[in-house]
């Protein structure tokens, strides 16, 4: 059985150990075990089962009642577990909208409501979710079964709120690629079915942005590995298709008249989508895109973005202006000032801001990146 499918009916087999008496933790332990089992039992799809959720649900129930036997101190819970439930069709409910909300519980920190999501509803085990966010196993082991802990009491069929789960959705998103696991790839994958689980404009417009935004990802960096700014991409490299899904879902979703922040900023990404060249963006609607997005968020991060598009849209000075009123503790401030210093013809200036910017890089290629900014201005001033 595919590893990827099996992962899609995670949250539903979870759900129905839930109702059949088994608590979150436990239920969701067992699947986990499950898993493991069925990957080794039938590797790359050997023997395949007809009904891949009703075996998952057998293996997964088995799982849950040998560890509540072997269990001494939890004899009542075993005597009501005891009974196999007759076999029969599954039930039809879904609750694996209550498992989104469920996972992005407000009492979870982020990192922990990222990890559980990661695990309950996308069905990765520790190991993977431990290598893509490049922390020990046990550490994430311990980060896991305190968010199980913390969320024990809450039941699934309370109302949640579904920006919570958009904004982890977006942190998972934003975490990119390392391991084994494509954190792009699956946080598209779960917003995906979320989108099909909600009528919301704002999990469209997420949806849309993470499509528009993944198209450009084969451009963004060169084959030694240095990143490739927007404006240097080879733009024959994006995916068209993924543009084109993202512009749709996007238009229907402004079509509702309910704007949101995910839809403004997915707007953003569609009008440089639309350009064929770097010189034909509309850097003015862009502006207007980002005003409209600083009123839904009064974030400092949208302003400093909102510099650089003011930069493009009427000038470097104008840039500079905007980037005037922006916190100079924002992350990547003295990067956008860099940038707008060389755009105005100050190379000394930019050229030392690139320096100091790269020291203040979280990452390594962007540090690389702006080093070799500040060494290529460098070269010029002598």
């Amino acid at each position: 059985m595919d590893e990827t499918v099996l992962r899609g009916i995670v949250p539903g087999v979870i759900s129905v150990l839930v109702r059949r008496g088994a608590d979150f933790a436990a239920a969701e332990d067992a699947v986990q075990e499950a898993l493991a089992e069925t990957v080794r039992e039938h590797p790359g799809g050997e023997e395949p089962v007809r009904d891949a959720k009703g075996w998952l649900i057998t293996v997964a129930w088995r799982k849950f009642l040998d560890a509540t036997r072997a269990d001494s101190a939890r004899r009542t819970r075993e005597e009501r577990v005891e009974g196999q439930p007759a076999p029969g069709p599954v039930p039809a409910a879904d609750d694996t909208l209550q498992l989104y909300f469920l996972c992005a519980h407000p009492s979870l920190t982020p990192a922990s409501a990222v990890a559980l999501t990661l695990r309950a509803v996308g069905g990765l085990t520790t190991r993977q979710i431990a290598e893509a966010y490049l922390v020990p196993e046990a550490t994430m082991a311990q980060r896991i079964s305190r968010a199980k802990r913390t969320v024990a009491g809450v039941r699934l069929d309370r109302p949640g709120d579904v920006a919570t789960v958009l904004r982890v959705l977006y942190l998972v998103f934003n975490e990119g690629y390392s391991g084994e696991v494509d954190l792009v790839a699956e946080a598209i994958r779960l917003t995906r079915q979320l989108a099909a689980r909600v009528d919301h404009p704002e999990v469209a417009g997420l949806l849309a942005l993470m499509l528009l935004h993944h198209a450009r990802r084969p451009a963004r960096t060169a084959p030694d590995g240095s990143l490739v700014p927007l404006a240097e991409q080879d733009r024959s490299r994006w995916d068209t298709g993924a543009i084109a899904e993202g512009v749709r879902i996007l238009q229907a979703a402004l079509a509702r008249d309910r704007l949101g922040e995910y839809q403004a900023q997915a707007a953003i990404a569609a009008l440089h989508t639309d350009a064929r060249r770097a010189e034909e963006t509309d850097w003015p609607q862009i502006v207007e895109w980002y005003d409209e997005l600083a009123r839904l968020t009064d974030n400092p991060v949208v302003r400093l973005n909102r510099a650089v598009a003011v930069g493009e849209a009427d000038g470097p000075r104008a840039g500079l202006a905007a980037l005037a009123e922006v916190d100079e503790s924002v992350p990547r401030h003295t990067a956008v000032a860099a940038h707008l210093h060389e755009r105005d013809g100050d190379l000394a200036k930019a050229a030392r801001l690139y320096a100091e910017a790269a020291h203040q890089a979280p990452g390594l290629a962007e540090r690389d990146h702006l080093t070799r900014r500040a060494a290529r201005l460098n070269a010029r001033l002598r």
